[in-house]
């Protein structure tokens, strides 16, 4: 499995990734996840649809509640062709509560605990804590990447602006 060091910090500490390291233009990597009945989900159950992948270490945070929160309000605004994925380790039963305590319902909230599949294949897998760095991923159509953001500091906000952007621009 390949590490990178040097990319992102936890609490300003410096963290491992596994996983390689992909960029715009790249072909997305398929993924196994599960939703909140436990039911696998792949990146082909998208397949007619524009991903937007919210990705947060765990919905219990504060900034990956406001993270969720935000994408849940835009989604509203994105066109029918736009699905946004929230992606953490949470178990589902966790997404679940929080959706409800959120009024989460534009978005789908998915759980990459059981295989861990997302993590190492989008390279955002964190070795010390085994949690998902926080990232978004855009992905069209046709599963090729058209925007990546790692987060340098787990604590801190994505670049919202910049990704929404991004998907108006598809």
């Amino acid at each position: 499995m390949m590490e990178k060091n040097g990319v992102v910090t936890m609490g300003g500490r410096m963290v491992t990734l596994l996983g390689p390291e992909l960029k715009a233009g790249d072909k997305a990597p398929d993924f196994k996840v599960v939703d909140g009945d436990f039911h696998p989900v792949s990146l082909n159950n998208y397949r007619s649809k524009h991903k937007l992948i919210s990705v947060v270490p765990s919905l219990d945070t504060p900034v990956c509640e406001l993270q969720t929160q935000r994408f849940n309000q835009e989604a509203e605004l994105l066109p029918a062709d736009v699905v946004v994925l929230t992606i953490s380790m949470d178990l589902p039963f966790a997404q679940s509560r929080f959706c409800g305590g959120h009024n989460i319902n534009r978005v789908q909230v998915l759980s990459d605990y059981k295989y861990r599949s997302f993590g190492y294949s989008y390279g955002v897998m964190i070795k010390e804590v085994m949690l998902l760095a926080r990232a978004i991923f855009l992905v069209d159509k046709q599963n090729v990447i058209k925007y990546v953001e790692i987060c340098p500091e787990v604590k801190e906000h994505p670049h919202y602006h910049e990704a929404l952007e991004a998907v108006k621009s598809l």
